[in-house]
């Protein structure tokens, strides 16, 4: 028997199980959490409170650092932060983990699965699925449903129609995933015009529970996730998501498997949140208390202290220019392998015991391993591989985040200090071969004229595995000030394709017709196999300059929306940014930071934007996008050329 979906109540926890059809199971399950005092006769009082409210019982636990004494006590989560204010020595466990993991993992059960199944198996259950898109009124502020597209079902008109026969479809189909465009706009939309028609609201099972909207920071940017009405016992998946659009519908399944989540929050979650769910699963089966607050936030430190630790990855930084005959030898999930091979977890460190960090990463990324190289004969692995590549990237920010339940900032240092002197060992190791190291980043080498053997050979002597990607030719673009950028080039691989990095085409920003016109020009360049054919591409590339700059006046202005992430709502300044905010502001669209906006620059001059229904651009603007695009390419045949004249 599948579970399908899983969620808690206030008093246990409701499963649905898949059979030959869907169906509820509850189970009771009382809230508790674990508390260890330093000094109980210091708390005696709030000890004895305790017990006169709530049931209390005398227990002991295993942490990743050994065995504590303590109390269970069965309450709910504001009573954890109410004793951590009374009682700030106090350590408490398993306050905050969600009480459908907690039940799953204490029997070895996941999402997913059938009972006794392996979680890491990559077969994916057989489950019904719908895929239809909605159209709204308005894009950027919809209030009214206008019709629902999908190959087994469509229906457009009154509001009321399209919504009653859409809902007649989803019951009498019953459906066990629906992928859905804009789901969790179009969904509390449904819900809000069912009450409101007097229509039955089929999109769930059974009842539904809403997912609050939330601002967040995340490596440097603040992020947005909007709220979102989530069906019970029926998997709704919003196809313009993060997680669809990397790893797509089997990605997601897979993760809800062996993170404990249900599928609508794999669905809806980001990749460390998935990878922290996933630790905190394997604490729990491990029957390992989960710390409420992480046990060794980092404390301030002299500069100079960090100036010797806190370092961060290896960069070097490239020359400008093409080069010929280049291989790019990438380690293959570097920190997480070095968290494996070298035994790095919070309560390992210096000590050498088994570390719980390096025990629960192990199987996730020997099966990464396992996928990346599956991939290439069998597409079906494909999402699975991506969602494990993604788990594995966050894992070690997390190790250094300071709200990671099994984090700890000297973990994050001894992983980037490891990384280094491997990268420095590969590169080493690449010179005295006599091949010339032309980039290093973090992960990778870029080498040229290296023979057969060296990516063997930096696998042997490093102990992690890697991956070569052979190029005919490579650019590495330069910055403003004339040196290279590490981080944006472009080349053609052996294979036939391009590798482009940190270009237009790349950046969620570029408006589509500059991406397709960046595209189209990249694939003129996969002509050129050497130097000398790229070197005379330069007469064709003007052409398609040329070209798209005199389509630019007759295209559609939609083509021209710029979609940026904006971190506050409010602006002191004049800008293109402020005005877009202003304009959807006054159009009732609810802004929150880390939310993406979409305008159309129609006269940059007076900081006048579109944010829907565009007339017209400024095309003097656009332009000179097109031509950024352009030099870009460029770049390539004019640094051709000169290699050429030399």
């Amino acid at each position: 028997m599948l579970i399908l979906d899983v969620y808690s109540t206030r008093k246990g926890v409701n499963l649905w199980l898949k059979g030959k059809k869907a169906r509820k199971r509850f189970v009771r399950h009382e809230n508790s959490f674990l508390i260890h005092f330093p000094d109980e006769h210091k708390h005696a009082e709030l000890i004895e409170g305790l017990e006169t409210k709530y049931r209390v019982e005398e227990t002991a636990f295993r942490t990743i650092f050994g065995e504590e004494e303590g109390y269970r006590v069965y309450a709910p989560k504001k009573i954890a932060r109410m004793i951590e204010t009374q009682a700030p020595d106090a350590e408490i466990y398993n306050a905050d983990i969600r009480r459908e993991m907690e039940y799953l993992a204490a029997r070895g059960l996941s999402c997913l699965s059938e009972p006794f199944q392996d979680r890491f198996d990559l077969s994916i259950p057989e489950l019904k699925v719908f895929e239809c898109k909605v159209r709204f009124d308005n894009p950027v502020n919809p209030s009214r449903i206008t019709a629902i597209e999908s190959r087994q079902f469509s229906v457009e008109g009154r509001e009321k129609v399209v919504i009653e026969e859409f809902m007649s479809f989803i019951d009498s189909f019953n459906p066990d995933t629906i992928l859905m465009e804009n789901a969790d706009i179009a969904a509390r939309m449904m819900f809000e015009k069912c009450r409101e028609y007097g229509i039955d609201f089929t999109l769930s099972r059974g009842k539904f529970r809403f997912l609050k909207e939330n601002s967040y920071y995340s490596y440097g940017a603040v992020k947005h996730r909007r709220s979102a009405l989530i069906p019970e016992g029926r998997i709704l998946v919003d196809t313009t998501s993060f997680a669809f659009r990397e790893y797509g519908l089997k990605g997601i399944l897979f993760t809800s498997r062996f993170t404990g989540l249900s599928a609508n929050l794999t669905s809806r979650f980001t990749p460390g949140t998935l990878i922290s769910s996933y630790e905190v699963y394997e604490a729990l089966k491990r029957g390992i208390a989960v710390p409420f607050r992480k046990r060794d936030a980092e404390k301030p430190r002299r500069i100079e202290e960090l100036r010797r630790n806190d370092k961060g990855g290896l960069i070097l930084q490239p020359e400008p220019g093409v080069y010929e005959n280049v291989s790019q030898i990438d380690f293959t999930s570097m920190y997480p392998a070095i968290i494996v091979k070298y035994n790095l977890s919070p309560e390992s460190i210096g000590n050498g015991r088994k570390g719980f960090l390096s025990t629960i990463l192990k199987p996730l990324l020997e099966l990464r391993i396992q996928t990346k190289r599956m991939k290439k004969s069998n597409p079906d692995i494909v999402g699975i591989d991506t969602a494990l590549k993604w788990m594995l990237v966050t894992c070690f920010g997390y190790t250094g985040f300071r709200n990671a339940k099994f984090g700890s900032i000297s973990v994050h240092e001894r992983i980037t200090a490891i990384g280094r002197e491997i990268l420095l060992k590969s590169i080493k190791i690449a010179e005295e071969s006599g091949t010339e190291v032309i980039h290093a980043m973090v992960d990778s080498i870029f080498v040229r004229n290296s023979n057969g053997s060296l990516k063997e050979k930096i696998e042997r002597e490093t102990g992690l595995l890697a991956e070569e990607d052979r190029y005919y030719w490579i650019v590495f673009l330069p910055r403003k000030d004339g040196f290279g950028a590490p981080a944006r080039y472009y080349g053609l691989l052996e294979n036939g394709k391009t590798k482009l990095r940190g270009v237009m085409a790349r950046r969620r920003d570029t408006p589509e017709f500059i991406r397709k016109a960046q595209l189209e020009m990249f694939d003129l360049l996969k002509k050129a196999e050497t130097l000398e054919e790229l070197a005379e591409l330069e007469n064709d590339l003007k052409e398609v300059y040329r070209k798209h700059l005199l389509t630019m006046k007759y295209s559609d202005p939609k083509e021209f929306f710029i979609r940026k992430r904006i971190s506050r709502t409010s602006y002191s300044k004049n800008s293109i940014e402020a005005s877009a905010v202003k304009e959807l502001k006054r159009t009732g669209v609810k802004l929150s930071p880390g939310m993406e906006i979409e305008y159309v620059v129609v006269d940059f001059s007076k900081k006048l934007v579109s944010v829907r229904n565009p007339e017209s651009i400024d095309a003097e603007y656009y332009r000179k996008l097109l031509e950024r695009a352009y030099r870009e390419v460029e770049f390539a045949v004019n640094s051709a050329k000169a290699v050429k004249m030399l």
